[in-house]
């Protein structure tokens, strides 16, 4: 079991359940995905109950995991990278629905652990040193996703040594993929990779690798700092989140 900066002491606990709060998916590998995500979790934190709830398409729901749960106070860790819709319309509404007491951890990102993530899954793909770096997200309509995004590309860039990285959307927000690959090429960078800033394939992924003028690097997935990252949202929620019955949001 190896220890890690933000787990540097893998324990035996049978602390609050943590659950895993995802999208959904109609592509299957979502769900392999998040599955095998979890049991990471579960390596990493023995004993500690890990369930999983989607927003939509996959079961189990969020509402049916927390049902089950009954008076059980829970920590949820929502599997998205940014504020937006999901985290302050979505997420609240089920749990007010359900009368759940839980605690709720900020979203993943922007964080340095996923920008460690995203800079293995480029060089895997065979990024090199002074290729240029589309950060392909989902996109949102609400202002404070880009922000988080753009923040994530910042981090991105100093995680690759400066060289540019231009945040860029699948759907609801601009730069599309194909807007930000041509911005570069116009700044003069022959040589441009796509990071997928997604936690497991989709629709969404995939449109954005095939919009990649080289390389396109695979989705963040079961890379070890998304697990470490999990845990420590969930730490990071026990001691500052008040229980609630509707969503607490993290700074």
């Amino acid at each position: 079991m190896t220890a890690h900066p933000m787990n540097p002491h893998p324990r035996r606990t049978s602390g609050q359940p943590l659950v895993l709060v995802a999208h959904g998916s109609r592509d299957p590998r979502a769900l392999a995905t998040v599955s095998a995500l979890a049991d990471r979790v579960r390596d990493l934190r023995p004993g500690l109950p890990v369930h999983l709830g989607h927003i939509e398409l996959n079961a189990p729901l969020l509402p049916d995991t927390l049902a089950a749960l009954g008076d059980r106070e829970a920590v949820l860790v929502p599997l998205l990278l940014s504020r937006g819709y999901h985290i302050k319309q979505d997420i609240p509404d089920m749990i007010a629905a359900s009368g759940a007491r839980t605690r709720v951890a900020a979203p993943l990102g922007p964080h340095p652990l996923l920008a460690e993530a995203l800079a293995t899954r480029l060089t895997e793909a065979g990024w090199t040193r002074g290729t240029a770096v589309v950060l392909a997200a989902a996109g949102s309509r609400d202002p404070e996703a880009a922000l988080d995004t753009s923040h994530m590309a910042r981090l991105l860039s100093d995680r690759l040594g400066g060289v540019p990285v231009v945040p860029a959307y699948a759907s609801a927000a601009r730069p599309t993929v194909p807007e930000a690959v041509r911005a570069l090429k116009a700044r003069g960078h022959r040589h441009i990779a796509v990071a997928s800033y997604f936690t497991a394939p989709g629709r969404f992924a995939t449109e954005s690798a095939q919009a990649a003028p080289d390389r396109a690097a695979v989705p963040m997935g079961t890379h070890p700092a998304m697990a470490h990252l999990i845990l420590h949202r969930y730490d990071q929620a026990r001691r500052t989140a008040p229980v609630q019955r509707t969503l607490a949001i993290l700074t």
